[in-house]
């Protein structure tokens, strides 16, 4: 009988199976940016409009009646007619309406990064400089990032994974 006790608890104890998993995994990631410039240059534009209105543009022979001309361009800038309106009919209601945007002049060369040029919408950013940029992750998984000078990004990251199935 004390022989089969021991195969006997063996039947009676329950099987118990687990799969485990156990990952992790950290990383540093240190940056110094780059200079970069961005330039948008705006164009000339010019527009005309009215009602109850004659329209002349140009003077002497060269005068045009009923006309609103046209930008004269010089180096990449519009410069708009000299347009002279009258009423048609004196007393009766009349609109007159007459607008110009100012085009950018054209860069004679190109901009230096970290300088702004003579255009409407620049963006500029000088490089970056590491100065102390720096950045360690510990066996116990402490991170320690030291910020840099300009420009520079430091970031540092610990993901632990368990699983139990």
């Amino acid at each position: 009988m004390k022989k089969l006790l021991p195969l006997l608890l063996l039947a009676i104890t329950p099987a118990c199976y687990a799969d485990l998993s156990h990952s992790i995994t950290s990383s540093t990631k240190l940056t110094v940016g780059g200079a970069s410039t961005s330039a948008d240059r705006i164009g000339s534009s010019y527009s005309v409009s009215g009602t109850g209105v004659d329209t002349t543009h140009g003077t002497g022979d060269s005068a045009v009646t009923n006309g609103i001309g046209a930008l004269t361009i010089s180096s990449g800038v519009g410069t708009p007619p000299n347009v002279v309106a009258t009423q048609d009919t004196p007393g009766n209601s009349f609109s007159f309406t007459q607008s110009f945007n100012q085009a950018d002049a054209l860069a004679g060369s190109a901009v230096t990064t970290g300088e702004t040029a003579n255009f409407s919408d620049i963006t500029s950013i000088a490089g970056g400089t590491a100065g102390n940029l720096a950045g360690t992750i510990t066996s116990a998984g402490a991170i320690t990032l030291t910020a840099g000078g300009h420009n520079t990004e430091a970031l540092g990251q610990v993901t632990s994974i368990l699983i139990v199935d």
